[in-house]
């Protein structure tokens, strides 16, 4: 590590010591200076860009020039006529002022060179091929060479700390603005200008009277000669690992031109590089934003899909994935759009885990736990998306959306538990949603706009559960037969059988309508109101029963011992709100003020066991945002919002629910909403002049009324645990802060950060009341270059400090990227990282994971391009981290995929 920080050093050092620097100030003709005006160095000995540079907001500009050189200087700005001016550098630094002249003409700027960066208002276009070092194969691989762009750890883009909600081809919206598929499939070598979209307004009629100052979108423009035809890579590979033998198929292809687009992106392999993961599909939103998100109210219909392990870092034992998915977009004239999507994914992983619990007080009598599980998960997904946009003039817009989902999932675990012996558990469930989203905006006149919103949800969803627990564990020695049946006790199952075979139903269906209507008055230049009257309009239906196989085949339902014996539930649950929203928006120098606030007619519901639950209330819920535009790339966000949030059906259902067959679950009909305070400041800064990027976001949160869970031992010596929701009476707080300071020197980018996480909450475990404090330090740097020549390097470092109560645990993650183009033909990529976990005293943990690629492509035209790659070449067999809070302290093994090895062949259509 410290080997190669010197080699950047020097590189850095010798790059600033051959160069010297050209500044100045550029002004208009009565002497004004000019923010944002292109400033270009052009080598007439070579003809080719050696720097640029955009003016701050006092119109100065540096350029990093070669000695002993001669160049062209260009100097544009819209309105202005483009100056030019020959300059011969020496050993001396050179300042020169420019005054640019107004151009009354209407004839186009004849540009010597395309210029890297462009600014037009709200829009900055970047052309990749300035950036491009020849490595690049993504479009993920062309964003992060642009300065203020970053693609963060889940996989989304983020310009200048903003995350981008958005990405078009060519005006076209692919994959329904999913960044993540684009960045990951669209090929690099299409890539001409990337226009970071800030202010983005999804309705143009809205753009004036609604705050988009954290709405980024971006769109890719095609470089010449890729539209009306076909273009894309399809590649396919095997390889060898010391498991099974490796493939990979990847065919990704795409259309476009001025009337309609194609996108096909499919991907088969057992490489464990999975394309498309069930967090990307549950979190895949489709565009669909509920009308009452800003309104105060939050209603969780809750989730009940399984309880699936997670891969960490997108790994696991073993991954199989498939992915097949086709988007579309056609204009059949200039009034008319319409588009959709269609993704399936089918994921096979094996997941193995070892893990050691150590429970602490209050109650020290509970035994501490090893376990092991082997588990294998497999998940078939679909969605298909249908959208129409009809816009007849300037004054109407009609929007109609209809998304579907449908999945197939199972997971099966061999699991073995010091308690509770061998646990063999299975789940499955195939839930199914339909969403529909109705949207008209209409323009009366200069100062009446109107907006309508509707969004149905329905929605069905059936888990079912099933554990067969050992009935007689005692000839195994790492069982404690005293304890380990413990669940047969607590459900009342038969306890004559050869083992326990455990099993439950569940059915949640939902249907909601959530709908408002908008009418904004434009008062002046500077000012307006917005009235809103919406409403929701929840039902859920919940069942769930709890049976026993016995070893004859029969079906036994047993009375538990917890719960006065309640085991079934069938439950409706109603929910309705009712409100009425005022916002005034005034401009006011630097200033935007939003202050405002929503009255609800709140009413709730719930119907189980012959009783019926019902909470009428009315709350007003006040809100305010205020916007200090310091510059033109300048700025800090004040939000401070109060909401009433409500739970789902589950929370409700009084009789006993498995989460596990170690975990049970019983609901409360009494329970009420809770109220929470969330106020955030936001800071972002980009500078052209220099590239320098800061973002900075402080956040706090007080819950009210939360609801917490109860959590009972079923008995003092085993590790079944009973949970029940109930309205704390304290508040729980959480507070965050996080910030990054980005800065390019030349070919060299810097960056540093620092996270900061803290949270209070109380728990609640066998009647004692507990307060849980976490404290969570992240700080990291960052070092990367770009040189079209030399090979590039990325050196970073991760230092994170978790303080959990009296527990404090350490986190030191180095990492270094080197990428390079050799020969012109060779591209070599390889990374290292290394993850040290310890308590401050000596290491609990560690692990290092090594990847390597050599691919061979003759040019940048050739069609055919070669690559060999190595994943975990250290052959890591397993990770490690650990927990704490409270009640416990748990140490886990995560098992992995060994070293494979691959040779790809990449066909460019």
């Amino acid at each position: 590590m410290k080997k190669l920080i010197l080699i950047v050093t020097v590189l850095v050092a010798c790059s600033t010591y051959a160069q010297v620097k050209l500044e100045g100030i550029v002004k208009d003709s009565i002497g004004t200076p000019l923010e944002l005006a292109s400033v270009i160095a052009l080598n007439q000995q070579t003809q080719k860009l050696d720097s640029y540079g955009i003016t701050s907001s006092d119109g100065r500009y540096r350029l990093a020039l070669d000695k002993n050189t001669i160049y062209k200087i260009q100097v544009s700005y819209i309105g202005m006529k483009t100056f030019q001016k020959d300059v011969t550098t020496t050993d001396q630094d050179i300042f020169l002022d420019i005054n640019l002249e107004n151009d009354n003409t209407l004839d186009e700027i004849e540009l010597i060179y395309e210029m890297p960066v462009t600014i037009s208002g709200d829009t900055i276009a970047y052309n990749a091929d300035s950036f491009n070092t020849g490595t690049e194969r993504k479009l993920g691989d062309v964003l992060k060479n642009l300065p203020g762009v970053q693609i963060n750890d889940d996989g989304q883009i983020e310009i200048e700390g903003k995350v981008v909600s958005k990405i078009m081809v060519d005006g076209k919206e692919f994959f329904d603005g999913d960044t993540k598929l684009a960045t990951q499939n669209i090929p690099s070598n299409v890539v001409d200008k990337v226009q970071v979209l800030k202010n983005y307004a999804e309705v143009g009629q809205l753009s004036g009277v609604t705050n988009n100052q954290d709405n980024v979108a971006i769109n890719i423009k095609l470089k010449e000669g890729k539209t009306n035809f076909w273009f894309g890579t399809v590649t396919a590979g095997g390889g060898y690992s010391n498991q099974d033998g490796l493939y990979l198929l990847q065919p990704k292809l795409f259309y476009y031109s001025p009337t309609y687009s194609i996108n096909l992106i499919t991907d088969l392999n057992n490489l464990g590089e999975v394309a498309f993961t069930r967090r990307d599909y549950f979190n895949f939103t489709g565009g669909f934003n509920n009308p009452s998100q800003q309104s105060g109210t939050n209603i969780n219909l809750g989730s009940n899909n399984l309880a699936f392990l997670t891969a960490q870092n997108n790994r696991a034992k073993n991954i199989v994935s498939k992915l097949a998915a086709a988007n579309f977009s056609w204009s059949p004239k200039k009034t008319l759009d319409l588009s959709g999507f269609a993704i399936f994914s089918n994921n096979k992983t094996e997941m193995q885990e070892n893990r050691f619990v150590q429970y602490l007080a209050p109650d020290s009598a509970i035994p501490d736990e090893s376990t092991e599980s082997n588990t294998v998960q497999r998940s078939d997904l679909g969605m298909l998306k249908l959208s129409a946009k009809y816009k007849p003039n300037g004054s109407n817009q009609l929007d109609y959306d209809i998304m579907g989902r449908l999945s197939k999932e199972s997971q099966d675990q061999g699991f073995f538990s010091s308690i509770n012996g061998d646990v063999l558990q299975a789940e499955g469930s195939s839930p199914y949603s339909l969403n529909q989203n109705l949207k008209y905006y209409y323009t009366l006149n200069d100062t009446n706009i109107f907006a309508l919103e509707v969004l149905h949800l329905l929605q069905d969803e059936d888990p079912f559960y099933n554990a067969i627990l050992a009935n007689d564990p005692t000839n195994n020695d790492d069982v404690d037969s005293d304890s380990y049946d413990g669940t047969a006790l607590s459900l009342g199952l038969d306890r004559d059988q050869l083992s326990y075979n455990l099993n439950q139903n569940k059915r949640v269906k939902s249907n909601q309508i959530d709908a408002k209507v908008d009418y904004w008055n434009i008062l002046n230049n500077t000012s307006n109101i917005n009235v809103t009257l919406g409403t929701i309009l929840s039902t859920q239906k919940f069942n769930s029963n709890i049976f026993q196989f016995l070893d004859n085949d029969s079906m036994f339902n047993p009375t538990p011992t917890l719960n006065g014996g309640l085991d079934d539930n069938i439950i409706k649950y109603n929910f309705s709100d009712i409100y009425l929203g005022f916002h005034y928006r005034l401009k006011s120098g630097i200033f935007t003020l939003t202050p405002g606030f929503s009255a609800h007619a709140y009413s709730t519901k719930n119907a189980q066991l012959g009783q019926t639950v019902t909470d009428n209330f009315f709350r007003v819920l006040p809100d305010v945002n205020v916007l200090m535009q310091i510059k033109n790339s300048e700025q800090i966000t004040l939000n401070y919002g109060v909401q009433t949030q409500f739970t789902d059906v589950s929370q409700f259902a009084a009789g006993l629910v498995l989460n596990g067959y170690s975990s049970l679950f019983t609901g409360n009909p009494d329970l009420e909403s809770a109220l929470s305070h969330n106020v955030s400041l936001n800071y972002n800064s980009f500078s052209m002049f220099n590239f320098t990027n800061i973002s900075a976001r402080l956040n706090y949160n007080k819950s009210i009324d939360n609801i917490r869970n109860q959590i009972d031992q079923t008995a003092s010596d085993n590790v079944i645990f009973v949970n029940t929701p109930f309205n704390s009476p304290f508040a729980d707080e959480s507070a965050s802060a996080n910030g990054r300071y980005q800065r390019t020197f030349g070919k060299i980018r810097a960056s540093v950060n620092g996270t900061f996480n803290y949270s209070k909450f109380n728990q609640f475990f066998n009647g004692v009341q507990s307060v849980n404090e976490s404290f969570t330090q992240t700080y990291g740097g960052e070092l990367r270059t770009n040189f079209k020549t030399a090979p590039n390097v990325e050196i970073a470092y991760r230092h994170s400090i978790q303080e959990n109560n009296n527990n404090t645990f350490y986190t030191k993650s180095p990492s270094i990227l080197v990428d390079a183009l050799i020969l012109k033909s060779f591209t070599f990529k390889t990374d290292f990282s290394y993850n040290n976990y310890s308590d401050g005293v000596k290491t609990l943990n560690n692990f290092k994971f090594w990847n390597a690629s050599l691919s061979y492509r003759k040019d940048a035209d050739s069609k055919l391009e070669y690559e060999l790659r190595a994943t975990n070449l250290f052959n890591t067999k397993s990770q490690s981290n650990t927990n704490a809070n409270n009640i416990s302290i748990s140490a886990t093994e995560y098992f992995i995929q060994p070293l494979f090895v691959s040779f790809r062949l990449i066909y460019q259509l």
